[in-house]
């Protein structure tokens, strides 16, 4: 099957090694991918505070970097979402809505893809430890996510996956929510780290690194025994750099 990548901008300005594992996850699952580095930004981060106008012209750019026939498959629920839900306000009763429409219908996130369209699951991934598994907001009530990314974790070889208390609840990025509300963010982010520390979990798995992201620093700032990885990483372990 030929898919096309997108790779979100934080993935490729902070995170380029998960696109790395994306590619060679699709490509062992049987894939010809495709790439263009001139395919950038959803347009999310403008939509979220309020510049339409400046989410709708990169929506735009988006639409016209994919055709009606691609399958475009990306490492992120957020930015998923954000074309599958939040195109529908920027682009209906306009020029591009029928192409809008066609799109929608064919982006999928990673763990999504794999699971529902490829079924494949299994990639000989290796990681020794325990771990929790983050749902984002984003896969969980845009992309309507959840069982996916636990049964790919469920197949990697020494890692023993455990349910996370309040797993479903915000982890607190929200984008500029955790600049905005630095109080409720910082709150939000403590909480979901003691609950997989009270799990005794050495990692926090999840489909979107914006929440890794906040999760992260706020670990590092404390310095406390666990770590985050995104699930392309964890599915990519052990044999990814062969």
């Amino acid at each position: 099957m030929k898919v096309e990548l997108f790779i979100p901008c934080y993935v490729d300005q902070f995170f380029p090694d998960t696109g790395f594992n994306t590619v060679k996850l699709l490509e062992k699952a049987g894939c010809d991918v495709h790439y263009k580095a001139a395919r950038t930004c959803c347009g999310r981060p403008a939509f979220d505070t309020g510049f339409w106008d400046d989410a709708k012209a990169l929506g735009s750019k988006f639409l016209n970097d994919f055709t009606e026939e691609d399958i475009i498959v990306s490492p992120s629920a957020a930015c998923t979402g954000m074309v599958r839900n939040s195109y529908t306000d920027l682009f209906t009763n306009t020029i591009a809505h029928n192409k809008c429409r066609t799109v929608q219908g064919n982006i999928y996130e990673l763990s999504d893809f794999l699971v529902n369209i490829l079924q494949y699951d299994y990639f000989g991934a290796e990681l020794e430890g325990r771990a929790v598994y983050h749902d984002s907001c984003s896969a969980l009530r845009q992309c309507k996510i959840k069982d996916e990314p636990r049964q790919l974790l469920s197949k990697v070889y020494g890692l023993e996956v455990v349910e996370l208390k309040n797993s479903e609840t915000c982890c607190g990025f929200g984008g500029t929510f955790s600049v905005k509300f630095d109080a409720i963010s910082s709150a939000l982010a403590q909480q979901k780290v003691e609950n997989a520390l009270a799990a005794q979990a050495d990692y926090i798995i999840s489909t979107d690194h914006s929440c890794l992201m906040h999760l992260q620093t706020y670990i590092n700032k404390n310095n406390l025994p666990i770590k985050t990885m995104h699930i392309a990483d964890v599915l990519a372990n052990g044999w990814g750099n062969i």
